[in-house]
């Protein structure tokens, strides 16, 4: 029986943990990752002759890593190599979502997009074609409703099917000529440090190191091609060329969107119908005031019969 390690990553709050107990069942593991109090998950699964490590990775928006989270799911990815990374996306908000996609993709391993809350995007006439989605992206789209456990299967079926599949390359956002440029210099410098070379994808380290990524500079401080790197790096403005990158990544994320989903028409919920009344630009205002007055002699009407 062959191993396979699947990392799940994904945006908080995109139902990640609970398709991870959907999958695992009884059979997790939870403890903290070395050197830091995050609580890491992992579980196992015996699937068409596969030994299957789960591990749930902490959530986060980007990895261009700030907290200590970010920082873990980012390095378990980048240093471990796990044999596919299945990243949770809310099918109710794509757009936030594929942003991770977009970086992930750049790492050049096998991945695999499990479309959650589906049924909720759908309930919302919200349609989307995984199968559009999946030869936009390169990669295969799974729907999923991880608190009914609705397609399980059909997603490790697809891990595993891309764990077994020859090399991955990384799929690479297209930045402006002069981002370009600097990343392709960047990587000529960088190919010289055959232990980066083996260690990381050199496009991805250099984009970061464009970005002026804590985490990424560290990684070529101790390097012999460090001073050239240098040099270049202070030719230019991070905070610019991580507002063009990021500019570009929402640019590609608004091309494919209307090519795979549709909004069908529905009628407003409770929640949408009092938003609308209170945030009326007539009624919004004297609602407050009242809601405001209403406090006050609430408060007063109260508090009277307590003051001496």
């Amino acid at each position: 029986m062959t191993g396979i390690r699947v990392a799940l990553a994904g945006n908080p709050n995109v139902g990640k943990t609970t398709l991870f107990n959907a999958l695992t069942g009884s059979r997790q593991h939870v403890g903290n990752w070395p050197g830091v109090t995050v609580e890491k998950k992992t579980g196992r699964i015996n699937r068409s002759g596969h030994a299957i490590e789960v591990i749930d990775l902490p959530g986060t928006y980007s990895l261009t890593a700030c907290s200590a989270d970010e920082v873990v799911a980012r390095d378990y990815i980048l240093e471990e190599r796990p044999d596919v990374v299945v990243q949770v996306v809310d099918a109710t908000n794509l757009e936030r979502n594929l942003y991770l996609t977009t970086q992930i993709a750049e790492l050049g391993v096998p991945v695999v997009i499990a479309l959650n809350m589906a049924d909720a995007a759908e309930a919302g006439g919200c349609a989307i074609d995984r199968e559009r989605l999946s030869a936009l992206l390169a990669i295969p789209v799974v729907r999923t409703v991880g608190i009914r456990g609705e397609g399980l299967d059909d997603l490790l079926d697809a891990a595993v099917r891309e764990a077994e599949t020859p090399p991955h390359h990384e799929h690479t956002v297209g930045y402006r000529n002069d981002v370009e440029a600097m990343i392709a210099s960047l990587v000529g410098v960088l190919e010289a440090d055959k232990d980066l070379a083996e260690r990381y994808p050199l496009r991805w380290l250099a984009a970061r190191l464009l970005e002026g990524d804590e985490n990424a500079l560290a990684k070529v401080r101790e390097s012999p091609v460090s001073p050239r790197v240098q040099a270049l790096l202070s030719t230019i403005d991070p905070d610019e060329c991580e507002a063009a990158m990021a500019d570009r990544r929402y640019d590609v994320i608004a091309a494919v969107l209307p090519q795979v989903r549709t909004a069908g028409a529905r009628g407003m919920n409770v929640s949408e119908m009092v938003d609308r009344v209170v945030t009326d630009r007539y009624l919004g205002i004297p609602i407050f005031l009242a809601l405001m007055w209403g406090t006050f002699e609430l408060t007063f009407a109260v508090a009277a019969p307590f003051v001496a």
